[in-house]
């Protein structure tokens, strides 16, 4: 990597007889201190993943996303919202909502790293700067990438999986109940703060009830643990890290390829699952 080949080439002899004469001729300054770690190499983070088995984890995604339609339209306090202020609701949270609902089912990534082309193979497959084909007839029209629509597919970065793996890691260690994942749907399903809505004050309450109720059942189930609704609404706050765009391309660009997400959230929702 990168990060490597800069440390090879400050490793080279020029380099440090170079370095020595700098810091011979400098003040002395805070130099490395004994004892202190340098930091890993952060390019493992941005390398490009893949799922091992995309066919069964996508299969398990997408009947874990018609379980949590089900799950949101089956609230009858959902119900009594006008349609625009239901799809604002769920556009907004239906991937944390995944998360919760992987974690919920125990649902495993096996994920492996996509195979980075060599810089040889980039020399070779780009184009000099500034050379134009010669022109032969209308040129083809490449598909445009959105991030709820068609385009390629973008593979995650193995920093954005580690983070979905440590968000389930997190609820597994918890052993959280169904109870519990039923409440923490609901105070992220309503979303008091989110643009555009019309019944904030009337969203805001149910949000409210939603914590309220896990606080009680919590004080009921786990009386000898005082820590466990902190810990809960740790698990909520790991989930604002959960980027959509991210779980849309692992999860459903292989199988509904240049389908708007939005759109197929709408037809899930109006549909009777």
């Amino acid at each position: 990597c990168r990060c490597c080949a800069d440390s090879r080439r400050h490793s080279s002899i020029l380099y440090n007889i170079l370095r020595s004469e700098e810091r011979a001729a400098s003040p002395a300054g805070p130099g490395p201190r004994r004892g202190q770690v340098s930091r890993g190499c952060p390019c493992g983070s941005r390398r490009r993943v893949a799922l091992r088995s995309p066919q069964v984890a996508c299969k398990a995604a997408s009947a874990v996303l018609v379980k949590t339609l089900r799950f949101v339209q089956n609230v009858p306090c959902f119900q009594e919202l006008p349609l625009e202020e239901q799809l604002l609701l769920v556009r907004s949270c239906w991937a944390p909502l995944l998360v919760l609902g992987l974690a919920q089912d125990r649902v495993h990534l096996e994920t492996v790293e996509s195979a980075e082309p060599s810089m040889l193979q980039r020399i070779l497959t780009t184009r000099r700067q500034g050379e134009q084909p010669p022109p032969r007839g209308p040129a083809p029209c490449r598909p445009h990438h959105s991030p709820g629509g068609g385009g390629g597919q973008h593979l995650p970065s193995a920093g954005e999986i580690q983070a979905i793996k440590g968000f389930l890691a997190k609820c597994w260690s918890l052993d959280i109940s169904t109870k519990e994942y039923a409440y923490l749907k609901g105070t992220v399903l309503f979303n008091p703060d989110l643009p555009g809505l019309q019944c904030t004050q009337y969203i805001e309450g149910l949000q409210r009830e939603a914590q309220q109720a896990l606080n009680e059942h919590v004080r009921l189930i786990h009386r000898g643990d005082e820590t466990r609704f902190a810990k809960l609404n740790v698990v909520l706050s790991l989930l604002r890290s959960i980027n959509a765009n991210v779980i849309a391309e692992l999860f459903f660009r292989p199988i509904i390829g240049a389908v708007n997400m939005d759109d197929m959230l709408l037809e899930m929702l109006c549909a009777k699952l």
